[in-house]
């Protein structure tokens, strides 16, 4: 542990950020996974895909993942829709 102040009070706001970023983290993904799983069973993604898109931007302009890295994401997952839908719509 640390003996100086001002460490003590870093240790503190890093926790604090590490504790919001993960709930950050956490609910994207969620949103992220249930895009998919829609997806795959051929219901309706439009809605759900908006939200995980917004979920994605959100953590982006907090910081918590990096704006190429959102921008990523975001392509992948609606590449990754668009290949599950057509595929569930052609069963």
């Amino acid at each position: 542990m640390a003996n100086i102040k001002s460490q003590i009070k870093r240790i503190g706001q890093n926790e604090k950020r590490r504790l919001r970023n993960k709930g950050v983290r956490s609910d994207m993904k969620t949103r992220v996974k249930t895009v998919e799983q829609a997806a795959s069973a051929g219901a309706e993604t439009e809605e759900s895909l908006k939200v995980a898109i917004a979920k994605i931007d959100k953590a982006a302009s907090k910081g918590v993942i990096h704006k190429n890295t959102a921008a990523r994401k975001k392509s992948r997952l609606t590449k990754r829709v668009a290949r599950l839908s057509a595929a569930a719509s052609a069963d």
